[in-house]
């Protein structure tokens, strides 16, 4: 092999381990968002938000019915243990309310599932992100 098919060579091999490394960072670095439609049982409509910050994760659940006044059932589960429990109302304008909970970033992967039920009609919402 000549000395420039070697420095080629070379250099195409430092290119692959490069890009390699880059494309392995793991999902959860900072500054990536991680965004997810949920599903719902009725006409409902969901998204769920998901930002890693260090050691934090920045969530952001929402839930929009297009009716104020609505009360909904949220709860928002980190690797199968509850980080967030509450009932919202959805508001003007929009017929809809977000929750915003900060939380800890654990090792390895966060398996985030949101969901919400309407207290009055039952309708389930559900959205999962990872990060």
């Amino acid at each position: 092999m000549s000395k420039l098919s070697l420095r080629f060579a070379t250099a195409g091999l430092l290119s692959a381990l490069t890009l390699g490394s880059l494309a392995a960072a793991p999902a959860g670095a900072k500054g990536t968002v991680v965004t997810k439609r949920g599903t719902c049982t009725g006409s409902t409509l969901s998204k769920l938000k998901l930002h890693p910050d260090g050691r934090v994760i920045q969530v952001e659940f929402e839930v929009d019915s297009n009716r104020v006044g609505q009360r909904w059932q949220v709860k928002i589960v980190d690797n199968t243990a509850v980080v967030f429990s509450a009932t919202r109302k959805t508001v003007a304008p929009s017929g809809s309310f977000t929750v915003e909970p900060r939380i800890a970033n654990k090792a390895g992967v966060d398996k985030v599932v949101a969901t919400a039920k309407n207290i009055k009609t039952g309708e389930r919402c559900t959205a999962k992100a990872s990060v």
